[in-house]
């Protein structure tokens, strides 16, 4: 699997991630003539514990993270952040997640945006929305690197390409930036062949650096 970097868009003091930077944004790649492609989509879930006794909470998870990917339709991946833990199941864990109650999602965040081909990158453009509804609470870009699927033989390259793509982002003056919070595969025992359980842990990264830097603004 090509290695892909998520990152997330950091508004500077006093503004916040809309519509317009979006667009904004997505003018920047369509001036560098990148072919626009399908959609994408994936799903990332907060869970908290069903317990009616809530003394023996300390016994569970206190809460994890569920991502669905579009490019993975039969897998779904839970992340217990504080424990550095992945796991991949089969999607139809879903189904037994709800008929057994254990835990129950707590909020639901939609990514959705439009794949663009450029080279050897693929870029996608993302929204981030709550469920059902379509106010922006964030944006997000994720880069992939076709040729490789080597977390360290991309890194320069990467490094590289973004380089490039703030210089370009920058002419604009856009009030904010697009960050990379470089996660440590490492931790979660992931070797450094690139596979689904990498983009899982990527997408939790950058959201929680994304719900981080809007939080910093309201303090």
């Amino acid at each position: 699997m090509p290695v892909r970097w998520v990152l997330h868009w950091q508004p500077n003091q006093g503004t916040v991630a809309n519509s317009q930077i979006l667009n904004e944004v997505t003018q920047c790649v369509d001036s560098i003539n990148a072919v626009k492609g399908s959609r994408w989509k994936a799903t990332l879930t907060f869970y908290r514990p069903n317990l009616r006794d809530q003394n023996i909470a300390t016994d569970f998870p206190r809460d994890f993270l569920g991502i669905s990917l579009m490019d993975q339709p039969n897998k779904y991946f839970f992340i217990i952040r504080g424990s550095k833990v992945i796991l991949e199941a089969d999607s139809s864990i879903l189904t037994i997640m709800e008929k057994l109650q254990s835990y129950k999602p707590k909020v639901a965040l939609h990514f959705d945006g439009i794949q663009y081909k450029l080279g050897d990158f693929q870029v996608r453009l993302i929204k981030v929305a709550p469920n059902q509804a379509e106010s922006i609470r964030g944006i997000l870009m994720e880069v992939e690197y076709l040729p490789t699927s080597s977390v360290e033989k991309s890194r320069k390259i990467m490094e590289e390409f973004l380089d490039i793509w703030r210089e370009i982002v920058a002419k604009r003056s856009l009030p904010g930036q697009f960050m990379f919070a470089d996660p440590s595969y490492a931790d979660y025992g992931l070797s450094d062949n690139y596979s689904a359980q990498h983009a899982a842990i990527q997408y939790a990264a950058a959201l929680a650096q994304l719900i981080q830097s809007v939080q910093s603004m309201r303090n």
